[in-house]
């Protein structure tokens, strides 16, 4: 059986409020409406989001269709970047490259690369740690920790190479008998699932 790692699609940006506190976009609704009629999404038994609006937006429309109830977690948030606040779209992709290739500093303030990964592989394996194994499980989280998870499965250093396409919504899937990757970011609304 296999969990899946869903970062949330497209973000409505507001310079005006919290990062943590912006919801989907028009687009990324409906491309969280789109992927949650596929069968994969259906096939759900087990949602976890983190307890951030967005994530937990996703989770609500893919819970919908599963008929699950979503849960949140606490640590399964992105890295903490309120140090800076809101940075303007090209200032972040450069704030993001460093973020990556110094994963034991901080970039001006943010928690570290090294911490946020810590942070996320204890949070996903403690969640684990009570799963039942033949239940296919999502959690829906956010970009860069999900690169630093999906870092920590493949056993390779931290790297933004490992990172999803742009625009968010995307997944990868991890088997959960032996955490192995058995398939790459791919969008939500495109993936067709698979059987281990």
């Amino acid at each position: 059986m296999y969990a899946l790692y869903i970062t949330h699609p497209q973000v409505r940006i507001d310079a005006t409020v919290a990062v943590p506190e912006w919801g989907l976009s028009d687009i990324g609704i409906e491309r969280a409406r789109k992927a949650s009629l596929l069968p994969w999404a259906k096939g759900l038994r087990r949602i976890v989001s983190s307890k951030e609006n967005k994530a937990i937006e996703t989770a609500r429309i893919l819970a919908r269709a599963s008929g699950t109830t979503p849960e949140t977690a606490a640590d399964m948030h992105e890295n903490d970047r309120s140090a800076t606040g809101f940075l303007p779209p090209e200032q972040f992709e450069r704030a993001a490259d460093w973020f990556f290739a110094h994963p034991h500093a901080s970039y001006k303030g943010w928690e570290t690369a090294a911490d946020a990964q810590t942070r996320i592989v204890a949070a996903i394996e403690a969640i684990l740690a009570s799963h039942d194994p033949a239940k296919p499980i999502a959690f829906i989280g956010h970009g860069a920790v999900g690169t630093l998870l999906k870092c920590h499965l493949a056993h390779n250093l931290i790297t933004r190479r490992e990172d999803q396409p742009p625009g968010g919504g995307n997944l990868y899937c991890f088997s959960l008998a032996d955490r192995r990757i058995t398939c790459d970011w791919t969008p939500i609304e495109t993936w067709q699932g698979m059987t281990l």
